[in-house]
């Protein structure tokens, strides 16, 4: 298999027609041992990671994988198996090694692939603009990220320290086929650029980070901009101290309310739902959110991180209100877990797709400034720590550090405190969203206020 010179100027080894011609070959072996149905997948991934600290380069990566998986079907007995060499005969060793895992399977009634009417038609494919390959060299990076962590430094001088900056530019393509009819696959690139200094000096030392990440290098934020900002978030936090335990109103920045958005799509999903192990078993049009909340899915946002015009199975993915006015509209299913459910899969074999979570008394002023006048007296979080989440029971127990607000101004820093409660309390006691938007992979949310919490100090 030649590269074409399209494919090498963009910095693959391997072509569609390549992958195409790989997947073709396994599915057609694994029709000749006797599968009732197959579905293969071909994938190339590569990029370049640059790391510096204190102005010195400290790693250079470079990484490039490759992998094609083969699964098959005998009736409701399946099997996987991958490799990563593309030789023919590697390819019929791993598609017999499905097959004879697929021979000795215990039946499962709902294996399979998805049904023909789910499936994304080729002509449907949309283009929604996710590969912009980053020319960058390996100097350039490290530039990039000297100039990122040298603002950092530049801002004050009690940033005396850094973990360090970094750079990376990724890009990986694929293509899928299965015997029920589907076939597709595309590029998609991600590039980003990160640093995290430490501000002060001794027993008084904080720490924080920022990054920005893109599909195209061209809409990253400046060097400059992130080292800046970064620098601002760790001289803010200088100066912390507890305090003592009580409840109150918290309000999540919007990169930790994402977290709370992700939160819900985990109790919400196929897996969860099926196994009974979440805390919002049968929540299908239920009250879950205040009436003023509602949650988009919209797989088709141009350059979206999370993008796609069909799921992982090649089943048709589709824009739709997931919750709308407080009421929850609909799960995250895959073939899979929409049968055990005795459903219809959503479209989500993979995850969710470009998520928004937004309330209709959101005005557009309500920036931070707004939201903190709208916590009043109460904890300003910028920072979790911990696991301390239970999906089942919906408990939530976190570390956190951030800012105590008195009259809607920022009195002083915060850490070494803990907050609790439950999940759906939390989701239900939403008060406000606002408008300062963060895009946290496919998650975009503003702040979210959270009407009472419990949080143990001193």
């Amino acid at each position: 298999m030649n590269k074409t010179p399209s494919q090498a100027d963009r910095g693959f080894s391997y072509s569609r027609a390549d992958f195409e011609e790989l997947v073709d070959f396994a599915l057609a072996h694994a029709r000749t041992l006797g599968a009732t149905d197959s579905g293969a997948e071909a994938s190339e991934g590569c990029g370049l990671s640059v790391s510096v600290r204190k102005g010195e380069l400290e790693t250079v990566e470079r990484n490039r994988d490759k992998s094609l998986g083969i699964t098959v079907y005998m009736g409701h007995q399946r099997g996987n198996a991958s490799t990563s060499d593309f030789s023919r005969p590697a390819i019929e060793r791993t598609v017999q090694a499905a097959y004879d895992i697929a021979r000795f399977t215990a039946q499962d009634p709902v294996a399979g692939l998805p049904e023909p009417d789910d499936i994304a038609p080729t002509a449907e494919h949309q283009d929604l603009d996710l590969f912009h390959p980053w020319d960058v060299t390996s100097e350039q990076a490290a530039e990039l990220a000297i100039r990122c962590e040298r603002a950092a430094f530049d801002t004050d001088a009690r940033i005396a320290n850094s973990e360090g900056a970094g750079v990376s530019a990724q890009q990986s393509h694929f293509f899928s086929s299965h015997t029920h009819g589907f076939r597709g696959g595309y590029a998609s690139s991600r590039h980003s650029i990160s640093v995290a200094p430490i501000a002060g000096r001794g027993d008084e030392m904080q720490r924080d980070a920022w990054y920005s990440s893109m599909r195209s290098a061209g809409e990253l934020a400046t060097p400059e901009s992130v080292g800046r900002y970064a620098a601002e978030r760790a001289l803010a936090r200088l100066k912390s101290r507890k305090i003592t335990t009580r409840e109150c109103p918290v309000l999540f920045e919007s990169p930790l309310a994402a977290g709370l958005l992700g939160g819900f799509v985990q109790a919400v999903s196929g897996g969860a739902l099926y196994r009974k192990s979440t805390f919002l078993l049968d929540s299908l049009g239920k009250q879950i959110f205040p009436k003023h909340v509602d949650v988009l899915e919209d797989p088709f946002l141009r350059r979206g991180k999370g993008s796609s015009p069909f799921d992982e199975e090649g089943v048709r993915t589709r824009a739709r209100k997931v919750v709308d006015a407080g009421r929850v509209e609909g799960y995250f299913l895959s073939s899979y877990s929409a049968r055990k459910l005795g459903m219809k899969t959503t479209g989500n074999a993979g995850g969710s797709h470009n998520l928004t979570l937004s309330s209709r008394l959101t005005k557009p002023g309500d920036d931070l400034p707004a939201m903190l006048r709208k916590l009043g007296t109460g904890l300003f979080v910028i920072e979790l720590m911990g696991q301390g989440v239970n999906y089942v029971t919906g408990d939530y127990s976190r570390g956190a550090s951030g800012f105590w607000v008195e009259n809607g101004e920022i009195a002083f820093p915060v850490q070494e405190i803990t907050i609790a409660g439950n999940l759906k309390d939390m989701l239900k006691g939403i008060q406000a969203v606002g408008a300062d938007t963060y895009n946290y992979g496919a998650k975009t949310v503003g702040s979210i206020l959270v009407n009472r919490m419990k949080v143990a100090g001193s």
